[in-house]
């Protein structure tokens, strides 16, 4: 059962809210009122302690967001014997955060790989599979979500920063970047074969 308030216990304070209980009513029953409160209490934290830990503001943040939403959708696999909340929340921010790094690196591999990849001449098969690949990633972006493929096409196809699509849209940078981060799993999934 959740605590509505502190409470004094043998002279200190007993948290807010109980966050392990708080989990389990996400398990349990979805309960979006204890997924706010753990979010209100965990979110800043999170962002804050990578934030101290080198990690960019703006980084910080959408990985506090990415943790959080972990919690709400892994709720169930929570156990309260095993960890606190807040040890089994911070190591979801840290396997997330290792994740994205790991990430980048390829990225920054592949954009190597493609600068190397420009300089010979086109061959006529790779002109075939170039087309064929166009088409394929056409087809999977039209299983995206209006709002995901709306991301897409002006972050990538628009060239935009994402701060620039967060104010052509009118939302949030953080959902820019969930949806940008969920098209391109969704894309990585239907193409994986590409690559």
């Amino acid at each position: 059962m959740c605590q509505a308030g502190p409470v004094a216990r043998r002279g200190r304070l007993v948290p807010l809210f109980d966050h392990n209980a708080l989990i389990v009513a996400i398990a349990r029953s979805g309960d979006r009122n204890a997924f706010a409160k753990l979010f209100d209490h965990f979110a800043p934290r999170v962002k804050g302690l990578l934030m101290k830990a080198g990690t960019p503001a703006e980084l910080a943040e959408e990985v506090a967001q990415e943790t959080l939403l972990t919690v709400w959708r892994k709720a169930a696999l929570f156990d309260p014997s095993k960890a606190s909340a807040g040890t089994w929340i911070s190591t979801i921010a840290r396997n997330l955060r290792i994740d994205i790094a790991r990430r980048e690196t390829r990225s920054r591999l592949s954009q190597v790989y493609e600068i190397i990849d420009e300089d010979g001449p086109e061959q006529p098969d790779m002109a075939v599979w170039g087309a064929e690949r166009d088409l394929r990633i056409r087809a999977a972006m039209t299983e995206l979500s209006p709002d995901q493929y709306r991301a897409v096409e002006l972050a990538f196809l628009e060239g935009l920063s994402h701060q620039d699509v967060a104010k052509q849209l009118a939302i949030p940078l953080g959902t820019v970047k969930s949806r940008l981060r969920l098209a391109m799993s969704h894309l990585r999934g239907r193409l994986e074969d590409l690559r």
